[in-house]
């Protein structure tokens, strides 16, 4: 197996247990630079100014587990780690437009796997249908439409739908691209402003598994300090599962560093007996 990249399926055939109604498994693909010193580790240059790696990765909304990892250089494509990973089929996947590619959401298709993104500003396409919505939910259209650029054409993309969508807190407009025609325009929505959990991900393990500082200067040493940093973090979630109801991660790590000399099994550290109160003794009585 290539060490720069990997795919970890912990739930494949386990019922998603994601906050919304459907049942599909929902992930969200996202890739988030690890920054580097361009004096110490100049091999990972990615700019004439800055070095990094990049981590990517398939985050199951059913578990908060990172199903799909990959490492790679700085300089490399977001969408070349992201099509390696095999969603199963019936997923839904959310990402950035970053990852647009008229082949690859004919591919998706092709896998009956559903994806929700947004609408590159340069697209060219034909309205083909429209629907009514729902103008309450902050629906503004809901649109079967079909790319007819050469480039779209070329590549056999499918008819998709288009979702615009206002945002009241934000009071701002997104357009919304999925292959999905099932689902309500308020969930596609939904779907994709849940794609955030991804970014809280990428935030917690740089900020909680010491991914900032490196031991060794060389590529391999590097990458090695980053998937032990990843098998930390699938450690702790699965230790999650054994503590109090609502502990995330990051406690869990802190309460284990604080007990790491401590003579205790993990089930003592992450949910504590409660305390016992000794029995006060009867006071003496007196017969008056």
């Amino acid at each position: 197996m290539n060490r720069s990249s990997i795919s970890y399926y912990p739930t494949a055939k386990k019922p998603s247990t994601h906050k919304f109604r459907f049942k599909n498994p929902l992930y969200s693909l996202d890739a988030s630079a690890v920054n580097l010193s361009l004096k110490l580790f100049p091999w990972a240059a990615h700019q004439p100014d800055a070095a990094n790696v990049k981590l990517s990765v398939g985050l199951n909304h059913g578990n908060w587990l990172p199903e799909f990892v990959a490492l790679s250089d700085g300089n490399e494509n977001d969408r070349i780690q992201g099509r390696k990973f095999a969603f199963s089929k019936g997923s839904i996947v959310a990402f950035d437009k970053g990852y647009n590619d008229y082949g690859w959401f004919k591919s998706l298709t092709d896998q009956k796997v559903n994806f929700v993104t947004r609408l590159r500003a340069t697209s060219v396409y034909e309205v083909l249908e429209s629907h009514p919505v729902i103008a309450s939910k902050g629906i503004i259209s809901d649109q079967i439409i079909q790319f007819n650029s050469a480039h779209a054409v070329k590549r056999g993309v499918p008819k998709l739908r288009l979702v615009e969508y206002y945002d009241k807190e934000g009071d701002k407009t997104y357009l919304f691209l999925t292959n999905n025609f099932k689902l309500c325009a308020s969930t596609i929505a939904a779907i994709y402003k849940d794609r955030w959990q991804v970014e809280l991900f990428f935030k917690a393990i740089k900020q909680n598994l010491k991914i900032k500082a490196f031991v060794g200067l060389s590529r391999n040493a590097v990458m090695t300090q980053i998937w032990i940093a990843m098998i930390t973090y699938l450690l702790l979630a699965y230790a999650r599962h054994s503590a109090k109801t609502g502990w995330t991660v990051q406690r869990i790590l802190r309460v284990i560093q604080i007990n790491l000399f401590e003579r205790k099994n993990l089930r003592e550290i992450l949910k504590p007996d409660p305390p016992r109160h000794k029995k006060s003794e009867p006071q003496m009585k007196f017969a008056f």
